[in-house]
């Protein structure tokens, strides 16, 4: 039986490779076991508006949320990240393989305007495994507001 983000695909006609990437320890050794650059590894942010509103914001690897961005797009005052219980609460998903495919709620998506014209890859609901796709197939499939949402990730 499949996953439900494997399902959530299939019904959503999207083509996408799964890739077997074993575990990582960090964004960079998940982009080096699969050949692509950090940029083009998608996380998956879940951002929570209130006690039961909820939304996912897709951001390049190289990049964080802009939270005044954000919070300028969404018109609020207030965003938060829920913890690892209370996103898997909202997604069905455990931190690390959260995707927008197949969650246990359907969320609306904002993805980073970045992530346009790029091959991507983006959590496939399991531990060790990715999805690689076109991210303009994937902002289609998850009807995903476009904007300018995120910054430079830092240097440390």
């Amino acid at each position: 039986m499949p996953s439900p983000a494997i399902a959530a695909l299939e019904a959503a006609q999207l083509p996408y490779r799964l890739v077997s990437r074993g575990e990582a320890g960090s964004l960079a050794e998940a982009a080096a076991a699969q050949g692509v650059a950090v940029a083009d590894v998608v996380k998956t942010i879940v951002v929570r508006r209130s006690a039961d509103d909820h939304l996912f914001v897709l951001t390049p690897g190289d990049r964080v949320v802009s939270w005044p961005k954000l919070r300028a797009l969404l018109g609020v005052q207030r965003l938060s990240m829920p913890d690892a219980a209370g996103a898997r609460a909202a997604t069905g998903y455990e931190r690390g393989t959260i995707t927008p495919f197949g969650a246990s709620t359907a969320w609306p998506v904002i993805a980073d305007e970045r992530l346009r014209g790029r091959q991507i890859s983006l959590g496939a609901g399991e531990r060790g495994l990715a999805i690689a796709a076109d991210a303009d197939a994937v902002i289609a499939a998850l009807d995903a507001t476009v904007a300018d949402v995120t910054d430079p990730q830092p240097t440390r």
